[in-house]
C-alpha cells in the first residue's frame, strides 16, 4: 500500500494528513472540530478532501477517543462528542469512497511512537499520555494490544485509590486524577493557596489568585525555580512513576513512552517520574528495567500512527 492518510480528531480541530511509509508527512489539513457529533463526520470527510486533493491515497485511519471496537469500525462510546455505538467507519467511507480503520486515538498515538518516534527498537513497549487526562497504549511482541473487545489500555481509569477523587468516567480515584495535566493544576492551586510565599513567580503569571493559575502558568513558573510549581511537577510524577511501575508488573516492556502535553516539559517530571518509578518497582534492585522515555513525535504521533495503521489493514 502506498499512501495513507491519518486523522486526528481534537477538542479544537480536526488534522487530516497524507503520510508516506516512512512516516513522513506530505500534507496536512486542518477543520475546525464542529460543535455536533454530525458535523464532525463531515469535518472528517472534508479535511480528508483537502488533504488528498494533490496525491492518490490508498487508504484512511482515523485515530477517535473513545472506545472502539474489536472490528476498527465502531466507536462505542466516547464522552466528548456523545458518540454511542457510531457506526464510524461506515459513515465516513461513505463520504470518501476509500477504505477507512478506526482506532482509538492513544493507541494511534503509541503505534506512531513505536514505529517511526521513541519505540524504535524495541518490541515491547508500554506508552503513557499525560495530557487533560490519561491514555496509553501497549505493544507485545511488535502488535499492537487491542484487547478481545478493542477497548484495552484505558490506563487513566485503573482505580489507585479507592474511594478516591471523582473522575469523569463515574468511578473514584482513577489514575488520571493524580497523574495527568488537570491533576497538576489542581496540585498547584492547592500549594499556592496554603502557601502564597512560596508562588510568587507562579501567582504573578496568572491574576493573582490561586484560581487563576492554568496549566501554562505552572510550567513557566517550575522553568523559573518557583518552588510550588516545582513540587505540582513531583507530585504528578510520584504517581506517574508509581502507576508505570504497576504497569511493569502486568506488562514488563523493555521501554515506557511518556508522552501527552505533561511530557513537553522534557526531564523536569521526567526525571522524577524515572525516580517513583525505581521506587516503587517491586524487586527493583534486582531485576532489570524498563526505560521510561519522552515521546518524539509530538502532537504528529496520533496522525501518523493512524495512518501506518490504516496502510497495515
Amino acid at each position: 500500500m502506498g499512501l495513507t492518510i491519518g486523522v486526528d480528531i481534537g477538542g479544537t480541530k480536526v488534522a487530516a494528513g497524507v503520510v508516506d511509509e516512512d512516516g513522513n508527512i506530505l500534507k496536512t489539513s486542518r477543520v475546525p472540530t464542529p460543535q455536533t457529533a454530525e458535523g464532525v463526520i463531515d469535518g472528517i470527510a472534508n479535511a480528508v478532501r483537502e488533504a488528498s486533493a494533490e496525491y492518490t491515497v490508498d487508504a484512511v485511519g482515523i485515530g477517535a477517543p473513545g472506545y472502539v471496537d474489536d472490528k476498527r469500525a465502531t466507536v462505542l462510546f466516547t464522552p466528548n462528542l456523545s458518540w454511542r455505538h457510531e457506526p464510524l467507519k461506515d459513515r465516513v467511507e461513505q463520504r470518501i469512497g476509500l477504505p477507512v480503520v478506526i482506532e482509538n486515538d492513544a493507541n494511534a498515538a503509541a503505534w506512531g511512537e513505536y514505529r517511526f518516534g521513541a519505540g524504535q527498537g524495541h518490541g515491547d513497549v508500554v506508552c503513557i499520555t499525560l495530557g487533560t487526562g490519561l491514555g496509553g497504549g501497549i505493544i507485545i511482541g511488535g502488535r499492537l494490544h487491542r484487547g478481545r473487545f478493542g477497548v484495552a489500555a484505558e490506563f487513566g481509569h485503573i482505580r489507585m485509590v479507592p474511594d478516591g477523587l471523582l473522575c469523569g468516567c463515574g468511578n473514584q480515584g482513577c489514575w488520571e486524577q493524580y497523574a495527568s495535566g488537570s491533576a497538576l493544576v489542581r496540585y498547584a492551586r492547592q500549594r499556592a493557596a496554603a502557601t502564597p510565599e512560596n508562588a510568587g513567580i507562579l501567582l504573578g503569571l496568572g491574576d493573582g489568585t490561586p484560581e487563576g493559575v492554568q496549566g501554562k502558568h505552572v510550567s513557566s513558573a517550575a522553568r523559573q525555580g518557583d518552588p510550588v510549581a516545582i513540587d505540582s511537577f513531583r507530585e504528578l510524577a510520584r504517581w506517574a512513576g508509581a502507576g508505570l511501575a504497576d504497569l511493569a508488573s502486568l506488562f514488563d516492556p523493555g521501554a515506557f513512552i511518556v508522552g501527552g502535553g505533561v511530557s513537553d516539559e522534557g526531564e523536569l517530571v521526567l526525571d522524577p517520574i524515572r525516580k517513583s518509578y525505581r521506587r516503587w518497582l517491586v524487586g527493583g534492585h534486582w531485576r532489570p528495567q524498563a526505560q521510561v522515555l519522552a515521546a518524539q513525535l509530538g502532537n504528529k504521533a496520533g496522525l501518523v500512527g493512524a495512518a501506518d495503521l490504516a496502510r497495515q489493514g
